[in-house]
């Protein structure tokens, strides 16, 4: 399943609070790339990143992310959400 997981900065992230939990964020979220858990990443400026995720639920997806350290101390919080293939498309192809 893929869920994109989009990031908010919360009032309470201020510059410092940032940069003391980045030694600690961006080696965890780089495992999660090399363990196929997040697919793909951008980042939004003044917002914070979205992840194209790999995973068996929109819980397990909840379940990661919780686990970052700007997540644990709630300085940013994800919004979930699943897509999957275009169904709609398969009206173009013709049966029979």
């Amino acid at each position: 399943m893929k869920v994109f997981a989009i990031a908010s900065a919360q009032a309470t992230l201020t510059p410092d609070k940032l940069q003391q939990h980045m030694p600690h964020e961006v080696p965890a979220t780089l495992q999660l790339y090399l363990d196929g858990k997040v697919e793909q990443f951008w980042f939004r400026d003044k917002a914070g990143p979205i992840f194209l995720m790999n995973v068996g639920s929109v819980d397990e997806a909840k379940a990661i992310l919780d686990g970052l350290p700007l997540v644990a101390d709630g300085l940013i919080k994800y919004e979930y959400l699943p897509v999957g293939p275009l169904a709609p498309l398969a009206r173009l192809i013709q049966k029979g």
